[in-house]
């Protein structure tokens, strides 16, 4: 057993090295190969950018028959499948995209043997022609990706994943190995039951990624904040701006074009031909920003997205880490920026207040958009507060806003119990902008005319501008001291856990209003990033590179990134190989490449 273990680790490391290029594993990448290709089932949970994927293809490399891979993402299978095809292996997809005959040749194919690894939707999977047409095929592992989709606690349900038990039961000795980069404890428990994994190996990889710098800014003009942020930290990134709302990425997106940024918007109301296009682009062409709802993004492998900003509060953390986590693939220095205010806690509470699920699933919900504001209010590290929630431990990163600018706290009893002492003197019956202006003595019409000005607390927060106002009164929303009733107008309500601090047996303790301040780059690097500089030499071979490798994509109508990704490139540029042995060396250059490319990339950096 054991030299039968030794002779697989070769075998898988050799796969590694002469299809991907790469000379070691990762992290639990050799163990988890290991269990799937002796037949083992698998629960990964890996972060974006982690190296998902080997998991599952070089498995099915080493295994007899085809590797099945259900996934949701029909607009990316495509360029999965040439990614593969770049590196010599025999892929496919099956899905409602195709004609008859297209979807017929695949399936002869599959039927001979003829494929290494086929991509399919779960729709196209559960019908009875493709079951059948599994059962008739050699069928070496099943990897079910974005297999958070499963679980109905997590933030990206699909009905669909839900009757992929099928799989244990109609093809009980096919190994399974279920992959996604976000799952808290409860929907990793959900994951496994409802694929009837509870008896496969579970392997959490580290949540960290040391590369990205987390950032959270006081939101006061969001469109122009990101523009700035833009501008200063990004000038000609491929990036990624989140929104909540399809209005609001249009706007987004043309605020950006007119500021010269180079912005393409993206939504689920968009024509499918246009959305097509824009993500097309976007994997493409370099330092386009997508603007974009949540509806973009997952299975995106684009390695140089520099950026990820919200300009929306997002739901959840695991949401939010897997957003962020779309930056940086290739290990360089990334950013995850947010702008984040008093509105964005009450519309998503509004949102969870407003929606028709039952009782339970709002709690849960409840609970994540907590955790949510937790982070973004935090006075401490929030990567340690982000690893935290995972279950994992960290030291305080050093690299963080919070680290690298640690906020300042202060006493706000005093001011929380004046905040409260005005709701409850103008009867919980308005929003905030009236109880703001109750609070600082603003002689508004509507004070005089509900005779405000003349309750006790009329005046008392004079002393402190609106925008600290708001920030305290946003953080006493996200603490759970005030509610925002929706169904009255938005009124601001106390809730139960107001009354100890009002009655003065409660200290709170809340982050000092901090103006909003314009971006500027930032010299500082984070530990464990792959180091970008280069001298001048080396970046004029690097800018050579960059030229063939986009007229090379656009040859072969694949990503540029497909052919090499920036970190190889760099490498290259600072080898500077003369022959294909030397070339051989580098990072990401498998023997399928080499032999594609290697000469031209040799004669390339001969001519400079």
């Amino acid at each position: 057993m054991n030299n039968r273990q030794d002779d697989l680790g070769a075998q898988a490391l050799h796969v590694l090295e002469s299809v991907f290029g790469y000379s070691s594993f990762r992290g639990e990448q050799a163990e988890i190969v290991d269990l799937v290709t002796r037949g083992g089932d698998a629960l990964v949970l890996m972060p974006t950018g982690g190296g998902k994927s080997l998991c599952y293809q070089i498995p099915s490399l080493l295994r007899d028959g085809v590797g099945v891979v259900i996934s949701p993402l029909i607009a990316l299978m495509q360029d999965q499948v040439d990614a593969l095809a770049e590196v010599g292996v025999r892929a496919a997809f099956l899905n409602s995209t195709q004609t008859f005959e297209e979807s017929s040749r695949i399936e002869r194919r599959l039927r001979s043997g003829d494929l290494d690894l086929v991509y399919v939707a779960p729709e196209r999977l559960m019908t009875p022609r493709c079951l059948d047409l599994l059962e008739a095929s050699k069928i070496a592992l099943f990897a079910i990706d974005e297999a958070h989709c499963v679980s109905q606690w997590g933030h990206d349900f699909r009905p669909e994943y839900i009757r992929l038990s099928i799989l244990h039961e109609r093809f009980p000795n096919v190994p399974r190995i279920a992959l996604t980069a976000t799952a808290d404890h409860q929907t990793r428990e959900e994951i496994a039951h409802r694929l009837q994994l509870d008896n496969a190996r579970m392997f959490v990889s580290s949540f960290d990624r040391p590369n990205i710098r987390y950032q959270i800014v006081e939101k006061a003009n969001g469109r122009k904040q990101v523009l700035d942020f833009i501008e200063s930290e990004h000038a000609g990134d491929a990036g990624i701006v989140y929104c909540l709302s399809r209005k609001k990425v249009e706007e987004t997106a043309e605020f950006l074009r007119e500021n010269g940024i180079s912005a393409l918007p993206y939504h689920a109301g968009m024509d499918f031909a246009t959305r097509s296009k824009n993500q097309a682009r976007f994997l493409r062409e370099e330092s386009i920003v997508m603007v974009a709802t949540i509806a973009f993004g997952m299975g995106i492998d684009k390695p140089d997205v520099r950026f990820v900003a919200h300009l929306d509060l997002p739901k959840s953390i695991e949401g939010y880490y897997q957003e962020t986590g779309r930056a940086g693939r290739d290990g360089a220095a990334a950013n995850a920026w947010m702008a984040y205010g008093l509105q964005d806690v009450v519309q998503q509470r509004r949102m969870i207040d407003e929606s028709e699920a039952d009782e339970t699933f709002k709690r849960v919900q409840g609970v994540k958009l907590d955790a949510m504001l937790g982070l973004c209010e935090t006075l401490h590290c929030r990567r340690q507060r982000l690893l935290t929630y995972f279950g994992q431990s960290s030291a305080p990163c050093g690299n963080c806003d919070t680290c690298l600018n640690p906020p300042r706290s202060f006493d706000a009893t005093v001011a929380v119990q004046k905040l409260l002492s005005t709701i409850y003197r103008v009867d919980q019956r308005f929003g905030a902008m009236h109880v703001l202006d109750v609070l600082r003595g603003v002689d508004s019409d509507k004070v005089k005319q509900w005779q405000h000005d003349q309750v006790s607390t009329f005046g008392i927060g004079s002393d402190r501008s609106e925008a600290e106002w708001r920030a305290i009164l946003r953080q006493s929303i996200a603490l759970g001291l005030v509610a925002v009733d929706h169904e009255a107008y938005s009124a601001l309500k106390l809730t139960d856990a107001a009354r100890p601090v009002l009655k003065g047996g409660e200290k709170v303790q809340l982050r000092e209003y901090q103006k909003p301040v314009k971006s500027r780059r930032t010299s500082s690097k984070p530990k464990g990033f792959i180091e970008t500089d280069l001298s001048a030499e080396e970046q004029a071979i690097f800018e050579k590179l960059r030229w063939w490798r986009m007229e090379t994509a656009r040859t072969h109508n694949v990503p540029a990134y497909v052919i090499f990704n920036d970190a190889t490139m760099r490498e290259i540029a600072k080898t500077q190989p003369a022959t294909l042995a030397d070339l051989r060396g580098v990072s990401g250059v498998g023997e399928k490449k080499l032999e594609s490319y290697g000469a031209d990339i040799v004669a390339l950096i001969a001519a400079m």
